[in-house]
């Protein structure tokens, strides 16, 4: 008898184990299917006849996408992948919109063009980029009808310049140089092209050039 009692103990006992075992589980997965639901909490942006899908903003990630690329700005540390800007929380990811001034070196892989005049603007997923020395920098939404036809191929804005480090400095060192030398720039010629008055000359653009490649070349870069 008590062998048998023994027997019924260990076999309730397992089955309340595997209960137990079979709960935490389903516990697991809702916790999992939830997590994963999270990046697919996507809209369309259709401005601009863009129409391209995006994770929505304001909700997290726990890792991120293959091939992110890392951008600090003012201290503070981005990851960018296919058009989406994301900022670290803790052990997970928040989906942000990029501040204005941050500068770039790329551009999202789908883009839309649009112009304000001569000036023209790179747009993704609700964010504006437009040239500067080195690459793009994320800027306000044009004031000021724009076009998505380009002006007349000699009204165009001229090239962009490309910088290259000569001492190794750092990706966080690059950005911190360039936006020092944005701002310098632009106290010493009055002229923003992230924030373009309208009917800026070309001299105001060709001033502000000038100024950011010699600080540029100063702080130990090549532009190009």
């Amino acid at each position: 008898m008590l062998s048998l009692y023994n027997a019924k103990k260990s076999f309730v006992s397992g089955l309340i184990l595997a209960v137990l075992v079979i709960i935490l589980l389903g516990f697991t997965q809702i916790a999992q299917a939830q997590e994963r639901g999270s990046h697919h909490q996507q809209y369309r942006d259709a401005r601009y006849q863009h129409n391209h899908d995006y994770p929505a903003r304001g909700q997290f990630i726990g890792s991120l996408p293959g091939g992110h690329r890392e951008i600090f700005y003012r201290g503070a540390r981005y990851h960018f992948n296919g058009g989406v800007w994301y900022r670290p929380q803790g052990r997970r990811f928040l989906v942000v919109a990029p501040p204005f001034g941050l500068f770039v070196p790329f551009l999202p892989p789908f883009y839309t063009t649009i112009w304000l005049g001569r000036i023209p603007y790179y747009y993704a997923n609700d964010v504006y980029y437009t040239p500067t020395v080195g690459g793009y920098t994320v800027v306000e939404p044009p004031k000021g009808e724009v076009s998505q036809a380009p002006p007349a191929a000699g009204q165009q804005q001229t090239g962009q310049m490309f910088v290259y480090p000569r001492q190794g400095q750092s990706q966080q060192k690059q950005a911190d140089d360039r936006y020092a030398c944005h701002s310098w720039a632009v106290d010493q010629t009055s002229y923003d092209p992230t924030k373009p008055p309208a009917g800026a000359s070309e001299t105001l653009r060709d001033n502000y050039q000038r100024a950011i490649t010699a600080c540029l070349d100063g702080r130990g870069y090549t532009v190009k």
